[in-house]
């Protein structure tokens, strides 16, 4: 199903799906400057084209009028509350990921930046790096972008950004791992922005989830 299509299923606002074309748009240009081990293209641009689908539980109630919306969005509140990450794997599932890009999806989460430096896998801190990557105006650097998101979340004591000593070594790890994909990448971090990921952005938007 065509990726916009899918975005529509599940009534997601014009914001949350430019974050998801913006991310997977920045893989993609990554993706077209790599010299290191073989990757799994296909599975870096499928999870970050779904990553935040469970941000439905996000969309306040009166988003829409659509009875439709409502109900979809009572179904999956009273399954999982206000966790939207466990969502995202369901949607996932359900529109077509695999198991291993499912284990990708809830391995790139900010909150896991210690174990992705550590990891193996160049898919999953690909992902990771370009999620962070994205703000919601879009594309800035990564220590500006956790840096915010350390400020947002500072008075939320049930997120890992609330504590600002971790916080800070998320960064640190994210950081680290920028230069692990840079090695092995013919681009400057600078070069990945909203102009440089437009088309990409574009193309993206006939992508096709099988």
């Amino acid at each position: 199903m065509n990726i916009l299509k899918i975005y529509q299923k599940y009534y997601l606002p014009e914001n949350l799906q430019m974050h998801m074309l913006r991310v997977a748009a920045c893989s993609q240009l990554i993706i077209h400057h790599w010299n290191g081990p073989i990757l799994e293209k296909e599975a870096i641009i499928r999870v970050c084209l779904l990553h935040d689908m469970g941000n439905i539980l996000k969309i306040p109630e009166d988003f829409s009028e659509d009875e439709n919306f409502r109900k979809l969005r009572k179904k999956y509140f009273e399954k999982y509350g206000t966790n939207d990450h466990a969502l995202n794997l369901e949607i996932g599932k359900l529109e077509g990921l695999s198991e291993k890009e499912l284990v990708i999806l809830d391995g790139k989460r900010s909150r896991k930046n210690e174990e992705t430096l550590k990891s193996t896998s160049f898919e999953r801190k690909i992902c990771a790096y370009c999620d962070q990557r994205v703000a919601p105006n879009g594309v800035v650097g990564i220590e500006e972008r956790l840096e915010e998101a350390k400020m947002r979340y500072r008075d939320k004591p049930l997120s890992v950004w609330s504590n600002m000593e971790k916080a800070d070594g998320l960064i640190t790890c994210a950081l680290q791992i920028e230069k692990q994909i840079m090695q092995f990448c013919d681009l400057d971090p600078e070069k990945i922005n909203n102009e440089s990921i437009l088309t990409y952005v574009e193309s993206l938007r006939n992508y096709e989830i099988k």
